[in-house]
């Protein structure tokens, strides 16, 4: 596995990327109608693309192709922090966040945040993060339960 920089290119591998975890690995978290609100074949690729633009992005590649990516806001909040559902548990998140991390210092930003879902949540726990309250978020008619939480840096 290699880390390296967003490229605009990336977006549609990253966009299926997406929609696959979100489908297989979230898929046992939510109903069928959240997953579709979610991961819907309806997402606008151009407005989903330009939420990485500015931010510090990274992708995870194994064997040439992308398997992970995180996007970081300037205020410490990881927008997006997705792996393929066929890397999960290998380390492809681990390496993402001390990405993330390694760049929120440079930054020398005091926290970073994540909204994360309910199949997320054990595996940022178990990063440092803490829950800071739940949420119930609404996608395209559907409602969420995820959890905002932070990782306060020393």
């Amino acid at each position: 596995m290699t880390l390296r920089p967003f490229e605009p290119a990336d977006v549609p591998a990253l966009l299926a990327l997406f929609r696959d975890a979100v489908r297989r690995v979230n898929a046992r978290d939510y109903t069928a109608e959240q997953i579709e609100a979610w991961a819907s074949d309806d997402i606008n690729a151009a407005a989903w693309a330009e939420r990485f633009a500015g931010r510090f992005a990274f992708v995870a590649e194994g064997a040439g192709r992308p398997i992970g990516f995180v996007d970081l806001e300037d205020s410490g909040h990881i927008d997006r922090l997705y792996v393929c559902a066929d890397h999960q548990g290998q380390g492809v998140g681990r390496a993402l966040l001390a990405a993330v991390e390694a760049e929120a210092r440079r930054r020398r930003l005091a926290r970073l945040t994540i909204d994360a879902s309910i199949t997320a949540r054990p595996f940022c726990e178990a990063q440092g993060f803490t829950v800071l309250a739940q949420q119930t978020v609404t996608l395209r008619g559907a409602e969420f339960v995820n959890y905002r939480m932070e990782r306060v840096l020393a």
